[in-house]
């Protein structure tokens, strides 16, 4: 019977509403409404009058040195965040920032390498990408040493037959291809002046993006050394500081402990 009681279609439970006189009141309050705030209410009740007892009992002569080290703005106090955070949570933190950048430092490498392989083949003309080489290569300079057995092969080295190009590209040292395989590739010539100014625009853009990938590459990589520094600098052993890096940071340098 009770299977068949249950299989019969009953009739909806609705909740009384709101009053049409009293809608601008909102939802009509119900019971556990009233419990909830009830609760509410006395909570904060009774932790004013815990911080009244606390303040009545006071110790007038009681001292703690964030009474100075701290400060209140407009009767507020004001918190350092690290302060209310355990040690091992801000080691978490600063543990999942480092592999947050080292993701970011795989992905902008990948892709700086992808523009670079397709920014291969490009005429001696000077462009950006030559004031670009030169920005990057001030502080660097290569050279291309041959070494030879005598000096009779010395006074006799030609480096147009060394290297195997034209004389043109010799003083290349990107983009120096053999005379092979300027034979056997095929180049593509921009058939009015149009295409060609079209062309050299967009690989000016080109090298825009390779150097703003490459400052992007440094950025990363210093804030990825900073936050190991800071890793080292939570953690034991002596240090002192050596001197200051080319951004007025110091440079710290541990003793060596021999391990146990």
């Amino acid at each position: 019977m009770s299977s068949l009681r249950n299989s019969v279609q009953r009739r909806n439970h609705k909740e009384r509403g709101q009053l049409a006189g009293r809608e601008r009141f909102g939802l009509l309050e119900k019971k556990k409404d009233y419990i909830l705030r009830a609760k509410d209410y006395h909570t904060k009740q009774n932790r004013l009058k815990a911080l009244r007892e606390k303040a009545l009992f006071r110790n007038p002569d009681e001292f703690y040195f964030k009474m100075i080290n701290t400060q209140t703005k407009g009767g507020v106090h004001i918190q350092k965040r690290n302060e209310e955070l355990p040690p091992e949570m801000i080691q978490l933190m600063k543990s999942q920032d480092k592999q947050y950048i080292k993701y970011q430092r795989d992905l902008s490498k990948r892709k700086l390498e992808k523009l670079q392989a397709s920014l291969q083949f490009l005429d001696d003309g000077k462009s950006f990408k030559d004031e670009e080489e030169t920005k990057v290569k001030q502080k660097k300079k290569s050279n291309h040493i041959v070494f030879v057995d005598s000096e009779k092969e010395a006074r006799q080295f030609n480096p147009v037959k060394h290297l195997d190009t034209l004389p043109e590209l010799v003083n290349r040292k990107f983009n120096r291809p053999r005379i092979q395989t300027l034979r056997e590739s095929t180049i593509i010539t921009p058939e009015s002046g149009k295409d060609l100014k079209e062309l050299k625009k967009e690989r000016e853009r080109l090298y825009k993006e390779l150097a703003s990938r490459m400052k992007r590459e440094e950025e990363l990589s210093r804030a990825e050394r900073e936050l190991d520094i800071q890793k080292a600098l939570r953690g034991k052993g002596k240090r002192k500081v050596v001197g200051k890096d080319e951004h007025g940071l110091p440079v710290y340098k541990w003793r060596a402990e021999r391990k146990k």
